[in-house]
């Protein structure tokens, strides 16, 4: 995102918005509903900022191992960081930081940076594109989802979603992904649970605030869903550029792409948006060349590229303490994969296994997790770091301690069972009314009772009239069952459905009535 012509853009009026798959739309004048909810602001609750790191970070020079120096020195030789380079860690002799990482070093002996080492998964993936799948998802490396693991909370959370929203209880949007369209790890089981920020440039000429009207055809109510949807991300525009211009920024950021972004959620939480959940990005970490410059192995692309992220991420931190709501928030690295233990010929490295992850925030417990991975003289081209800790863990942490969801609901969430680990002071946790509030908002077409259930369950779904089809799939996204479909008069059905010939696990109902779908998630147990 080009920060002149966002700013140029957004003091005009105009922000676009991308929802459900990437559908871009324009801005409208505000409805009442939006009207009102501005003379009532309320914090947020606690708030989650995710910073990917695109193309797999090398870790051994970011985090590097001191007590493993010498034969750093010899298996990496073309990329080894000068040891009186290194930047020391109060308390932690034998870790360093990259010397472009003064900021993060700051917030690491302010307790204010928990470092995870090696974090992986088993039978790593060295593919960009299936590595990053993984990580979106939450998924085993042998196994394809089609939702995200964020979009899966989303969908906990909000399960009435797209229904009904935006509403008085949840007039935000759910989750908001700075550049290009709603990634993977945002997809709930049928819609995206969020929208993304797109350069506004490009969408001036599209909605202009005035809906025809459809015709009495198939295709007619096929094009007023379309509307619908695209109402929603106009509603949902208005309210991120009413946020953004109530908001402010308080201390000062570089001009970059990262810096920018941040700058940009920091103030749309100022404003009081009450999104859980936002996500920025940098790429160029795929270093496979010219990663440090020969001669000089404190400068090259790596250096620029984490200076940018310690930057940014020290100067989101500063603002948002200045402004009060530090505690609100917490954030989080990642990248598909590190790199390999070896440097190569090209002054770079290539793709690897394991890599450290950062978690931040006043909230955060300091420290480090794990112990320096231990690094072979005998290295090879084939040689990877085995991992500490499961990506999986630090998902399954951030959404059971930072957004309080009960250890029995986080199997239908993160698909298994994973390790927790001491990152997070979670002793203000959001309310529970709060989340009652969240899973009433909008309008509920499909329930299950009881859910879990052990072998049936009664499912009641509402119908416009005509069609209805309801569903089950299960979390890879296949249909395994389907219990309705025919034509129902209008109004509300009940119907038992014995599952007796399914697994245990976490299924999802779909109820598609015309244009409209709704999915609800219901758990099989022993």
């Amino acid at each position: 995102m080009q920060r002149r012509n966002f700013l140029k853009n957004i003091s005009a009026g105009a922000i676009a918005p991308s929802m459900l798959g990437g559908l871009g739309m324009g801005m409208q004048s505000t409805s009442p509903w939006q009207k009102m909810i501005q003379n009532f602001l309320v914090e947020t609750d606690h708030v989650l900022v995710m910073v990917r790191l695109d193309g797999g970070n090398d870790g051994l020079n970011t985090v590097i191992p001191l007590d493993q120096y010498d034969k750093l020195a010899v298996v990496r030789d073309k990329v080894i960081i000068p040891r009186n380079q290194i930047l020391d860690l109060d308390g932690h002799p034998t870790v360093g930081f990259h010397p472009s990482m003064t900021e993060m070093r700051n917030l690491f002996n302010e307790g204010k940076l928990s470092v995870i080492q090696s974090v992986g998964y088993p039978n790593p993936d060295y593919s960009h594109f299936r590595s990053t799948d993984i990580w979106m998802t939450g998924a085993d490396s042998d196994e394809i989802l089609s939702s995200g693991w964020m979009g899966r909370y989303m969908n906990y959370e909000y399960p009435n979603f797209p229904n009904g929203f935006p509403n008085a209880d949840v007039p935000d949007p759910l989750s908001v992904e700075l550049g290009g369209t709603l990634s993977l790890t945002f997809q709930g089981p049928f819609a995206g649970m969020g929208m993304s920020i797109t350069n506004p440039n490009e969408f001036y000429n599209l909605v202009q605030g005035v809906q025809s009207s459809a015709p009495n055809t198939p295709a007619g109510k096929q094009l007023e869903y379309v509307r619908r949807i695209a109402q929603q991300s106009n509603d949902y525009g208005q309210v991120l550029l009413e946020a953004y211009n109530r908001g402010t920024n308080m201390g000062t950021y570089e001009d970059t792409g990262l810096s920018e972004q941040l700058k940009i959620v920091a103030r749309l939480i100022s404003g009081g948006i009450k999104t859980r959940v936002f996500m920025v990005s940098l790429g160029g970490f795929d270093t496979h060349d010219n990663q440090v410059v020969e001669g000089n192995h404190t400068a090259g692309e790596h250096a620029r590229l984490l200076s940018q992220v310690s930057k940014g991420i020290s100067s989101f931190m500063n603002d948002i303490e200045q402004q009060g709501f530090a505690d609100r928030v917490t954030g989080m690295t990642f990248s598909e994969f590190g790199r390999r233990v070896i440097s190569n010929f090209s002054n770079g490295t290539d793709h690897g296994s394991a890599a450290p992850m950062f978690v931040f925030g006043t909230q955060v417990k300091p420290g480090i997790l794990g112990t320096n991975p231990i690094i072979p003289l005998d290295a090879d081209e084939d040689t990877n770091l085995p991992m500490q800790y499961d990506f999986r863990s630090v998902y399954s942490t951030l959404i059971k301690d930072w957004f309080c969801v009960p250890q029995n609901d986080m199997e239908g969430i993160m698909l298994q069972d994973f390790q927790y680990l001491p990152l997070i002071d979670s002793s203000d946790c959001v309310s529970t009314a709060t989340h009652e509030l969240n899973q009433r908002a909008g309008d509920s077409l499909i329930s299950a009772s009881p859910s879990p259930f052990t072998s049936s369950t009664n499912i009641k779904f509402e119908t416009a009239g005509g069609r209805t089809l309801v569903q089950v799939f299960n979390t890879s996204g296949q249909l395994v069952a389907t219990p309705i479909k025919g034509t129902y008069q209008k109004g509300t059905h009940e119907f038992y459905w014995n599952s007796e010939n399914l697994p245990a696990g976490t299924y999802y109902l779909r109820l598609q009535n015309g244009v409209f779908q709704q999915v609800k998630p219901i758990v099989k147990v022993r």
